[in-house]
């Protein structure tokens, strides 16, 4: 009696024209987030090179800006985006995490800093916004949200990542009006009690920042979960196992 050999099934190939269609877009988004990359970067130092000039400037004041901190932290997750756009069709879990949280304190940085310049108009002082100042408040935030919004490769972010999204912000926060308190030194004037009505304008100006915080990642988190955008993957059900 001849027995037949079984052949192997043949793999799956229903996923792979959407895999070899996005390909080509996401070697495109990781030479965009590269070059957004080394944008920050020469804007950081362009604006280290720029408070040099300042009679009262020390070293360390320099990263004690919010600005600053989350501009290096959009550096990292910029090379990481790109990095793994190069190699993947969509992103790890932790990745689109990370790029919601510096997505959200780049932008909430951008417009504290629009409102403040604003504002000096109606103030004793002038501010002046140098080109690294404009890379790193308006032109780096304004790319990486048009990078969120046709992000290829994001998932669909759950609601409770804006519990997250506060606590680095309530750190710095709380560090800042500690160290204030002690050096006699703020980043913004809305923290500085001397150069507010008190420390309840100081309060009013915080939760402001707050709802910016949560208003923004709300809205980005909001955009990742729009069901118009066929390229997001499915998350697994809870208990299933991935192959």
């Amino acid at each position: 009696m001849s027995a037949q050999r079984a052949l192997p099934a043949a793999p799956s190939r229903a996923a792979l024209p959407r895999t070899v269609a996005l390909l080509p877009l996401r070697r495109a988004f990781g030479i965009g987030r590269l070059l957004l990359a080394a944008t920050g970067v020469v804007a950081l130092l362009g604006y280290f090179d720029y408070v040099l000039g300042f009679a009262t400037f020390a070293v360390y004041n320099y990263f004690s800006y919010f600005t600053v901190q989350s501009a290096m932290a959009a550096v990292v997750a910029f090379v990481a985006g790109a990095l793994v756009a190069f190699r993947h069709a969509t992103d790890p879990a932790w990745l689109d995490w990370f790029r919601l949280l510096v997505t959200t304190y780049i932008m909430v940085s951008g417009i504290v800093f629009l409102t403040i310049v604003i504002q000096s108009s109606s103030r004793d002082y002038t501010i002046e916004v140098p080109w690294s100042s404009q890379l790193l408040h308006f032109w780096i935030p304004t790319i990486a949200l048009v990078d969120w919004l046709t992000d290829a490769g994001k998932a669909r972010l759950p609601w409770k990542l804006l519990a997250w999204v506060l606590v680095l912000p309530s750190i710095w926060g709380v560090f800042t009006l500690v160290r204030g308190s002690m050096v006699g030194w703020y980043p913004y004037f809305f923290l500085d009690p001397v150069q507010v009505s008190g420390p309840l304008e100081t309060v009013v100006y915080c939760l402001i920042a707050v709802l910016l915080f949560t208003g923004i990642a709300a809205i980005l988190i909001a955009t990742s979960r729009l069901p118009s955008q066929p390229w997001h993957r499915p998350r697994p059900e809870s208990g299933s196992q991935q192959r």
